[in-house]
Protein backbone atom coordinates (compact mmCIF):
# COMPACT_ATOMS: atom_id res chain seq x y z
CA UNK A 1 0.00 0.00 0.00
CA UNK A 2 1.19 3.39 -1.17
CA UNK A 3 2.21 6.06 1.78
CA UNK A 4 -0.13 8.37 2.64
CA UNK A 5 1.06 11.75 0.86
CA UNK A 6 1.98 14.18 3.56
CA UNK A 7 -0.67 17.35 3.80
CA UNK A 8 0.68 21.07 3.42
CA UNK A 9 0.54 21.39 7.18
CA UNK A 10 2.97 19.12 7.45
CA UNK A 11 5.51 20.40 5.62
CA UNK A 12 7.56 23.01 7.49
CA UNK A 13 9.92 25.50 5.34
CA UNK A 14 13.45 24.89 6.59
CA UNK A 15 16.53 27.31 5.85
CA UNK A 16 19.57 25.17 6.16
CA UNK A 17 23.04 27.60 7.04
CA UNK A 18 23.39 27.18 2.71
CA UNK A 19 20.24 28.56 1.77
CA UNK A 20 20.82 30.93 4.85
CA UNK A 21 24.11 32.38 3.58
CA UNK A 22 22.07 32.39 -0.30
CA UNK A 23 19.32 34.67 1.15
CA UNK A 24 21.64 37.10 2.53
CA UNK A 25 24.10 37.32 -0.21
CA UNK A 26 20.78 37.92 -2.50
CA UNK A 27 19.62 40.54 0.07
CA UNK A 28 23.41 42.15 0.79
CA UNK A 29 24.39 41.71 4.18
CA UNK A 30 24.45 45.50 4.62
CA UNK A 31 20.86 45.62 3.83
CA UNK A 32 19.66 42.54 5.81
CA UNK A 33 21.63 43.94 9.35
CA UNK A 34 20.15 47.27 8.18
CA UNK A 35 16.51 45.84 7.65
CA UNK A 36 17.08 43.56 10.65
CA UNK A 37 17.68 46.09 13.64
CA UNK A 38 14.58 47.86 12.22
CA UNK A 39 12.62 44.31 12.79
CA UNK A 40 13.74 43.87 16.07
CA UNK A 41 13.58 47.84 16.73
CA UNK A 42 9.89 47.39 15.50
CA UNK A 43 9.80 44.27 18.39
CA UNK A 44 11.29 46.11 21.24
CA UNK A 45 8.83 48.93 20.96
CA UNK A 46 6.14 46.60 21.83
CA UNK A 47 7.69 44.65 24.32
CA UNK A 48 5.08 44.54 26.69
CA UNK A 49 3.14 42.08 23.92
CA UNK A 50 5.65 39.35 24.76
CA UNK A 51 6.06 36.38 27.15
CA UNK A 52 9.26 37.51 28.78
CA UNK A 53 11.79 34.59 30.71
CA UNK A 54 15.65 34.41 31.55
CA UNK A 55 16.30 31.75 29.30
CA UNK A 56 16.90 27.99 30.02
CA UNK A 57 20.38 27.23 30.56
CA UNK A 58 21.95 23.66 31.33
CA UNK A 59 25.80 24.77 32.30
CA UNK A 60 28.80 22.44 32.56
CA UNK A 61 32.44 23.22 33.24
CA UNK A 62 32.67 22.82 29.10
CA UNK A 63 30.39 25.44 28.30
CA UNK A 64 26.67 26.32 28.38
CA UNK A 65 23.33 24.94 26.37
CA UNK A 66 20.48 27.19 26.39
CA UNK A 67 17.16 27.37 25.23
CA UNK A 68 15.51 30.68 24.53
CA UNK A 69 11.29 30.83 24.29
CA UNK A 70 9.29 33.79 23.91
CA UNK A 71 5.38 34.93 22.29
CA UNK A 72 3.52 37.72 21.24
CA UNK A 73 0.20 35.79 21.53
CA UNK A 74 -0.18 35.03 18.13
CA UNK A 75 2.83 33.94 16.97
CA UNK A 76 5.63 31.50 19.32
CA UNK A 77 9.35 31.05 18.38
CA UNK A 78 12.64 29.58 20.32
CA UNK A 79 16.13 28.84 20.14
CA UNK A 80 18.31 26.07 20.68
CA UNK A 81 21.73 27.93 21.19
CA UNK A 82 25.36 26.66 23.17
CA UNK A 83 28.34 28.61 24.30
CA UNK A 84 31.50 26.79 24.48
CA UNK A 85 34.86 28.67 24.19
CA UNK A 86 37.09 25.88 23.94
CA UNK A 87 35.30 24.59 21.00
CA UNK A 88 38.04 26.91 18.97
CA UNK A 89 40.80 24.92 20.19
CA UNK A 90 39.29 22.27 18.37
CA UNK A 91 38.36 23.91 15.42
CA UNK A 92 34.50 23.84 16.44
CA UNK A 93 32.09 27.05 16.29
CA UNK A 94 32.09 28.66 20.17
CA UNK A 95 28.37 29.32 19.10
CA UNK A 96 26.04 26.89 17.48
CA UNK A 97 22.33 27.48 17.38
CA UNK A 98 18.77 26.43 15.64
CA UNK A 99 15.76 28.11 15.98
CA UNK A 100 11.72 27.67 15.16
CA UNK A 101 8.61 29.75 14.07
CA UNK A 102 5.24 28.41 14.90
CA UNK A 103 1.43 29.67 15.32
CA UNK A 104 0.31 29.82 18.45
CA UNK A 105 -3.66 28.67 17.17
CA UNK A 106 -2.77 25.33 16.29
CA UNK A 107 0.60 24.87 17.74
CA UNK A 108 1.75 24.14 13.97
CA UNK A 109 5.58 25.41 13.56
CA UNK A 110 5.47 27.45 10.50
CA UNK A 111 9.70 27.69 10.02
CA UNK A 112 13.14 25.94 11.28
CA UNK A 113 16.00 27.39 10.42
CA UNK A 114 19.75 27.40 10.93
CA UNK A 115 20.91 30.08 13.82
CA UNK A 116 24.44 29.81 13.81
CA UNK A 117 24.90 32.65 11.39
CA UNK A 118 21.37 34.20 11.83
CA UNK A 119 22.17 34.27 15.90
CA UNK A 120 25.54 36.53 14.67
CA UNK A 121 23.18 39.21 12.15
CA UNK A 122 20.63 39.61 14.87
CA UNK A 123 23.52 40.20 18.16
CA UNK A 124 24.95 42.72 15.41
CA UNK A 125 21.96 44.26 14.64
CA UNK A 126 20.73 44.33 18.18
CA UNK A 127 23.84 46.22 19.17
CA UNK A 128 22.99 48.95 15.95
CA UNK A 129 19.65 49.57 17.53
CA UNK A 130 21.23 50.28 20.93
CA UNK A 131 24.11 52.40 19.38
CA UNK A 132 21.82 54.05 16.89
CA UNK A 133 19.89 55.33 20.39
CA UNK A 134 22.73 55.98 22.68
CA UNK A 135 26.08 56.42 20.54
CA UNK A 136 27.18 60.09 20.03
CA UNK A 137 25.75 61.88 17.32
CA UNK A 138 27.93 61.85 14.56
CA UNK A 139 30.39 59.10 15.52
CA UNK A 140 32.50 57.80 12.59
CA UNK A 141 34.96 55.70 14.70
CA UNK A 142 34.58 52.10 16.12
CA UNK A 143 37.03 50.13 18.48
CA UNK A 144 36.17 46.71 17.98
CA UNK A 145 37.79 44.06 20.88
CA UNK A 146 37.91 40.93 20.48
CA UNK A 147 38.18 40.02 16.43
CA UNK A 148 36.51 36.32 16.53
CA UNK A 149 33.11 34.84 14.95
CA UNK A 150 31.26 38.13 15.44
CA UNK A 151 33.35 40.67 14.82
CA UNK A 152 33.04 41.63 10.71
CA UNK A 153 29.11 41.29 11.33
CA UNK A 154 29.07 44.21 14.66
CA UNK A 155 31.54 46.26 12.14
CA UNK A 156 29.34 45.85 9.54
CA UNK A 157 25.52 46.94 11.70
CA UNK A 158 27.28 49.62 12.30
CA UNK A 159 28.28 51.08 9.79
CA UNK A 160 24.58 50.23 7.83
CA UNK A 161 22.91 52.03 10.70
CA UNK A 162 25.00 54.62 12.46
CA UNK A 163 27.56 55.65 9.47
CA UNK A 164 30.95 54.63 11.13
CA UNK A 165 33.93 54.86 8.73
CA UNK A 166 36.62 53.28 10.40
CA UNK A 167 36.76 50.68 12.90
CA UNK A 168 40.06 49.65 14.45
CA UNK A 169 40.83 46.34 15.82
CA UNK A 170 42.37 44.16 18.06
CA UNK A 171 42.40 41.13 19.62
CA UNK A 172 44.90 38.85 21.87
CA UNK A 173 45.44 36.28 18.64
CA UNK A 174 47.09 38.80 15.82
CA UNK A 175 45.44 35.97 13.05
CA UNK A 176 41.95 36.81 14.80
CA UNK A 177 42.97 40.85 13.64
CA UNK A 178 44.00 39.82 10.13
CA UNK A 179 40.88 37.74 9.08
CA UNK A 180 38.81 40.61 10.49
CA UNK A 181 40.64 42.70 8.59
CA UNK A 182 41.28 40.57 5.34
CA UNK A 183 36.91 39.86 5.91
CA UNK A 184 36.22 43.41 5.78
CA UNK A 185 38.36 44.73 2.93
CA UNK A 186 36.07 46.44 0.08
CA UNK A 187 33.34 47.37 2.33
CA UNK A 188 34.30 50.66 2.53
CA UNK A 189 35.87 51.02 6.06
CA UNK A 190 39.00 52.30 7.10
CA UNK A 191 39.93 49.27 9.28
CA UNK A 192 43.31 49.78 11.57
CA UNK A 193 44.83 47.17 13.46
CA UNK A 194 46.32 47.67 16.31
CA UNK A 195 48.24 45.68 19.08
CA UNK A 196 46.33 46.54 22.67
CA UNK A 197 42.80 47.30 23.31
CA UNK A 198 44.25 50.57 24.78
CA UNK A 199 45.64 51.28 21.21
CA UNK A 200 42.44 50.43 19.41
CA UNK A 201 40.17 52.45 21.83
CA UNK A 202 42.10 56.17 20.96
CA UNK A 203 39.73 58.21 19.27
CA UNK A 204 36.86 55.83 19.03
CA UNK A 205 33.19 57.27 19.67
CA UNK A 206 31.80 53.53 20.01
CA UNK A 207 33.54 50.50 21.48
CA UNK A 208 32.28 46.96 21.35
CA UNK A 209 34.07 44.06 23.31
CA UNK A 210 33.36 40.91 22.36
CA UNK A 211 35.43 38.15 23.35
CA UNK A 212 35.34 34.71 24.25
CA UNK A 213 36.38 33.11 27.41
CA UNK A 214 34.01 32.30 30.14
CA UNK A 215 36.14 33.84 32.94
CA UNK A 216 35.41 37.47 34.92
CA UNK A 217 38.25 39.57 32.98
CA UNK A 218 38.97 42.61 32.47
CA UNK A 219 39.49 43.61 29.02
CA UNK A 220 38.57 47.56 29.47
CA UNK A 221 40.11 49.14 32.97
CA UNK A 222 38.47 52.22 34.10
CA UNK A 223 41.15 54.69 32.96
CA UNK A 224 41.32 53.24 29.40
CA UNK A 225 37.48 54.51 29.30
CA UNK A 226 36.96 58.57 28.41
CA UNK A 227 34.00 60.98 28.68
CA UNK A 228 31.34 60.92 25.60
CA UNK A 229 32.13 57.28 24.61
CA UNK A 230 28.91 54.65 24.10
CA UNK A 231 30.04 50.89 24.81
CA UNK A 232 28.56 47.87 23.79
CA UNK A 233 29.66 45.23 26.01
CA UNK A 234 28.66 41.99 24.68
CA UNK A 235 30.80 39.23 25.40
CA UNK A 236 29.49 38.76 29.27
CA UNK A 237 27.01 36.13 28.72
CA UNK A 238 26.50 34.19 30.93
CA UNK A 239 27.40 33.61 34.99
CA UNK A 240 31.19 34.18 35.79
CA UNK A 241 32.19 36.05 32.07
CA UNK A 242 32.25 39.18 32.27
CA UNK A 243 34.67 42.08 30.12
CA UNK A 244 34.33 45.41 32.15
CA UNK A 245 35.79 46.56 35.17
CA UNK A 246 33.53 47.10 37.48
CA UNK A 247 34.23 50.95 38.18
CA UNK A 248 33.18 51.58 34.65
CA UNK A 249 29.66 50.40 35.21
CA UNK A 250 29.93 53.03 38.24
CA UNK A 251 30.59 55.60 35.88
CA UNK A 252 28.27 54.46 32.70
CA UNK A 253 24.59 55.06 32.17
CA UNK A 254 23.74 50.88 31.86
CA UNK A 255 21.18 49.77 29.31
CA UNK A 256 19.98 46.13 29.08
CA UNK A 257 17.38 44.32 27.47
CA UNK A 258 15.61 42.22 30.77
CA UNK A 259 17.05 42.97 33.90
CA UNK A 260 16.21 39.38 35.71
CA UNK A 261 18.34 37.53 33.04
CA UNK A 262 21.19 40.16 32.53
CA UNK A 263 21.88 40.90 36.27
CA UNK A 264 22.24 36.96 36.28
CA UNK A 265 24.80 36.59 32.75
CA UNK A 266 25.96 40.45 32.26
CA UNK A 267 28.46 42.88 33.06
CA UNK A 268 26.19 44.07 35.94
CA UNK A 269 26.86 40.70 37.49
CA UNK A 270 29.66 42.29 39.59
CA UNK A 271 27.26 44.89 40.84
CA UNK A 272 24.69 44.64 43.61
CA UNK A 273 21.20 43.74 42.81
CA UNK A 274 19.69 46.73 43.20
CA UNK A 275 22.50 48.05 40.66
CA UNK A 276 20.36 50.87 38.56
CA UNK A 277 19.80 50.19 34.79
CA UNK A 278 17.52 51.24 32.16
CA UNK A 279 15.75 48.54 29.89
CA UNK A 280 16.72 49.29 26.05
CA UNK A 281 12.84 49.62 25.44
CA UNK A 282 12.35 52.26 27.49
CA UNK A 283 14.73 54.04 25.61
CA UNK A 284 13.30 52.72 21.74
CA UNK A 285 9.60 53.97 23.18
CA UNK A 286 10.67 57.39 24.28
CA UNK A 287 10.07 56.55 27.81
CA UNK A 288 13.45 56.70 29.46
CA UNK A 289 16.08 59.13 28.27
CA UNK A 290 18.82 57.38 26.22
CA UNK A 291 21.89 59.74 26.09
CA UNK A 292 21.65 63.28 27.53
CA UNK A 293 24.88 65.33 26.28
CA UNK A 294 28.07 65.24 24.77
CA UNK A 295 29.78 63.79 28.36
CA UNK A 296 27.72 61.21 29.07
CA UNK A 297 29.09 57.51 29.33
CA UNK A 298 26.53 55.05 27.80
CA UNK A 299 26.99 51.07 27.82
CA UNK A 300 24.78 48.31 26.51
CA UNK A 301 25.20 45.52 28.92
CA UNK A 302 24.20 43.08 25.48
CA UNK A 303 23.61 39.33 27.17
CA UNK A 304 20.80 38.67 24.12
CA UNK A 305 17.20 37.99 24.50
CA UNK A 306 14.43 35.56 22.80
CA UNK A 307 12.15 38.61 21.59
CA UNK A 308 15.73 39.38 19.48
CA UNK A 309 15.48 35.80 17.94
CA UNK A 310 11.60 36.36 17.50
CA UNK A 311 12.06 39.05 15.25
CA UNK A 312 14.97 37.38 13.58
CA UNK A 313 12.89 34.00 13.24
CA UNK A 314 10.26 36.27 11.56
CA UNK A 315 12.45 38.73 9.57
CA UNK A 316 13.78 35.60 7.63
CA UNK A 317 10.33 34.11 7.05
CA UNK A 318 8.90 37.03 5.33
CA UNK A 319 11.84 37.55 2.93
CA UNK A 320 11.58 33.96 2.58
CA UNK A 321 8.77 34.75 0.45
CA UNK A 322 9.33 34.38 -3.51
CA UNK A 323 12.35 32.91 -3.17
CA UNK A 324 14.23 29.24 -3.52
CA UNK A 325 16.01 29.56 -0.47
CA UNK A 326 14.61 26.76 1.77
CA UNK A 327 13.19 23.37 1.29
CA UNK A 328 10.11 21.85 2.61
CA UNK A 329 10.26 19.30 5.65
CA UNK A 330 8.11 17.01 6.05
CA UNK A 331 7.83 17.44 10.14
CA UNK A 332 4.34 17.17 11.05
CA UNK A 333 2.12 14.14 11.33
CA UNK A 334 -1.10 15.54 10.46
CA UNK A 335 -3.74 12.51 8.84
CA UNK A 336 -6.69 13.15 7.64
CA UNK A 337 -8.50 11.93 10.66
CA UNK A 338 -7.06 13.68 13.38
CA UNK A 339 -8.41 10.74 15.58
CA UNK A 340 -6.67 7.93 13.53
CA UNK A 341 -2.89 8.26 14.15
CA UNK A 342 -2.48 4.60 14.26
CA UNK A 343 -4.32 3.80 10.87
CA UNK A 344 -2.29 6.29 9.06
CA UNK A 345 0.81 4.21 10.17
CA UNK A 346 -0.81 1.24 9.17
CA UNK A 347 -1.58 2.72 5.97
CA UNK A 348 2.38 3.49 5.49
CA UNK A 349 3.29 -0.52 5.24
Amino acid sequence: MLAPLPSAKAMVPFVSVDNMMRLVHHLGVETVLAELTDAIEADFRRWESFDKTPRVASHSRDGVIELMPTSDGSVYSFKYVNGHPKNIADGLQTVTAFGLLAEVSTGYPVLITEMTILTALRTAATSAMAARHLAPKGARTMAMIGNGAQAEFQALAIKAVCGIDTVRLYDIDPRATAKTARNLAGYGLAIVSCSSAQEAIEGAEIITTCTADKQFATILTDNMIGAGVHINAIGGDCPGKTELHRDILKRSDVFVEYPPQTRIEGEIQQMAPDFPVVELWKVVNGEAPGRRDSQQITLFDSVGFAIEDFSALRYVRERLSGTEFYQNLDMIADPDDPRDLFGMLLRAK
